[in-house]
């Protein structure tokens, strides 16, 4: 499973919601025994956009035009969507860097 990193809010009543949110999901993978992969925003959005600091609506922008959407998602559905679109470039990165063929259980596997 993929996630965002925590990242520093101003308003503290969302940031402990975000936290809550984050710990369901965690917890959710950890009972499904599934590996918790997390990523930092600006690493997410150089992923997708090619540019850390890229606004919200690049990345939605891009999200559309990787995955072949024929309109943009909604934001926060754009974000996740970024995570996941990290994470497989990320994992596939690996794959091709180690010499192994996919990935089993967490691990590169020949």
């Amino acid at each position: 499973m993929a996630i965002e990193q925590v990242f520093v809010a101003k308003n503290p009543d969302s940031a402990l919601k975000l936290g809550q949110a984050r710990g369901v999901a965690i917890v959710a993978a950890a009972n499904h025994e599934l590996e918790v992969f997390e990523y930092a925003a600006r690493n997410i959005k150089q992923s997708v956009v090619g540019k850390g600091s890229a606004e919200k609506s690049q990345v939605q922008h891009m999200v559309m035009a990787i995955l072949g959407l024929e309109q943009k998602p909604q934001v926060d559905a754009a974000d996740g969507l970024a995570v996941a679109l990290c994470h497989a470039n990320t994992t596939s990165n690996l794959i091709k860097i180690s010499g192994g063929a996919r990935v089993r259980r967490g691990r590169i596997v020949t």
